[in-house]
C-alpha cells in the first residue's frame, strides 16, 4: 500500500480494528476489509508490512484466511508463530493450520461501513 492520505487511513483502521479482536478470538482478513470497504489484500498488506514493535503488541495472529486457516501464503516461522499464539489463546488448529470449532471463537467485526478512504 502507498504512502497515499487513503493508504494511511486504511493502515490507521486496520490496527484499530485487529486491535479490538478479543483474546480467544480470530476473524478473518475479509471480514475486516468488508467491515471497512477495502478489500481483504489491504488489511494482509498493512498486517505483513508491521513494525516490529507493532508485531509485539498487536494480536495479528488473530486474524486469518477467510476459510479459517493460518494463511498458507506466511513464511512457516511466522505460521507457527501464529499457530502457538492462538493456541496459547485457546484456539485449537488441524495440521493443516484450520481453526477447530471456529464458530466458537468467531468475532465478528460489523457490518460494512460506506467509508471513502479517500475523502478529505
Amino acid at each position: 500500500m502507498g504512502k497515499s492520505k487513503a493508504g494511511a487511513r486504511i493502515r490507521t483502521e486496520v490496527i484499530r480494528l485487529v486491535g479490538l479482536v478479543p483474546e480467544g478470538k480470530f476473524t478473518t482478513y475479509g471480514s475486516l476489509a468488508t467491515h471497512m470497504n477495502v478489500v481483504p489484500l489491504h488489511v494482509a498488506s498493512v498486517l505483513s508490512n508491521l513494525t516490529e514493535e507493532e508485531s509485539a503488541t498487536l494480536p495479528w495472529h488473530r486474524i486469518t484466511a477467510s476459510d479459517g486457516r493460518i494463511s498458507p501464503r506466511m513464511s512457516p516461522a511466522t505460521a507457527r508463530k501464529q499457530r502457538d499464539r492462538l493456541r496459547a489463546e485457546g484456539i485449537k488448529t488441524d495440521k493443516n493450520g484450520f481453526i477447530q470449532n471456529p464458530d466458537d471463537h468467531y468475532h465478528f467485526p460489523g457490518p460494512r461501513r460506506t467509508v471513502r478512504w479517500s475523502a478529505p
